[in-house]
């Protein structure tokens, strides 16, 4: 593919164009890390606990969930890179070249998140400043293998003038997470819900059960998208910035066999 500048329309149509035509693969990267959170949730319903032992549980949930969403996160954005530049993408292959990155995604994706908390504290703007400065920290640290410093750093200079699109695209996501739980999370729970009330039952082992397993689904059908979304956001404004396109061509032009430019291969 041939990198220009895109507008908000272009970046939005792209984002869809990949995670349509690489479903598997997006869907897999989210999926895989999440089906361990799912078999922790499950192991907690089926096994009668005490209350300390249920507290565990949440607890080693909740780890194994931000772990999850780290993991992720990384192997999408990497997999944005090599299918948007179009090299070979694998869902193993994604996790190789991350593994080592995980903790540092963890923590940087913690650190934006206290920072971005502490700025809605403040009578909200600026938590929500913080987050469309801060929104490129986990692509720059994945594909420039930056720490939290460098990365916050960076990001804030690769958003600037651009801040108010990375709203829209914050914004339009959100509003289709809603839609997509909305469309069909909510009728099967309301279904669900109605046939217990009908009864006079209350809700059996098996209704959690059907709770997480569709949370589950709709986070790996929702999550990889406004990832994809982000990473191309990162590779335009080092377009737009930095002219990332003319690198990369002049780049590719320097690792050509000599006698292909000899011969005037393409």
């Amino acid at each position: 593919m041939m990198l220009r500048s895109m507008t908000t329309g272009e970046l939005l149509d792209r984002t869809f164009f990949l995670y349509r035509t690489h479903f598997l693969l997006f869907v897999g990267i989210v999926a895989l890390p999440y089906l361990a959170v799912l078999a922790l949730q499950l192991a907690g319903f089926a096994i009668q606990t005490t209350f300390v032992s249920t507290i565990a549980n949440s607890v080693l949930t909740g780890i194994l969930y931000l772990l999850a969403m780290a993991a992720s996160q990384a192997a999408t954005v990497v997999t944005v890179s090599d299918v948007h530049l179009e090299r070979p993408a694998s869902i193993a292959g994604a996790y190789a070249k991350v593994k080592n990155l995980i903790p540092r995604v963890l923590f940087i994706m913690i650190a934006v998140w206290l920072g971005i908390a502490m700025g809605l504290l403040l009578l909200i703007v600026p938590g929500v400043i913080f987050a469309l400065m801060w929104s490129l920290a986990i692509p720059v640290a994945v594909l420039e293998n930056k720490g939290l410093s460098e990365a916050a750093t960076r990001s804030r200079n690769l958003t600037k003038g651009s801040r108010g699109r990375i709203f829209v695209i914050y914004f339009l996501f959100i509003v289709l997470l809603y839609i997509i739980t909305l469309a069909w999370e909510v009728p099967m729970l309301a279904v669900l819900g109605s046939t217990l009330y009908a009864n006079k039952q209350v809700a059996p082992a098996w209704f959690s059960v059907v709770v997480t397993v569709m949370a589950f689904i709709t986070t790996s059908l929702v999550a990889p998208l406004l990832t994809i979304a982000l990473s191309l956001v990162y590779y335009d404004q080092r377009v737009r910035k930095e002219a990332f396109d003319l690198q990369l061509m002049m780049s590719s032009l320097e690792t050509r066999p000599a006698n292909s430019v000899a011969a005037g291969a393409p």
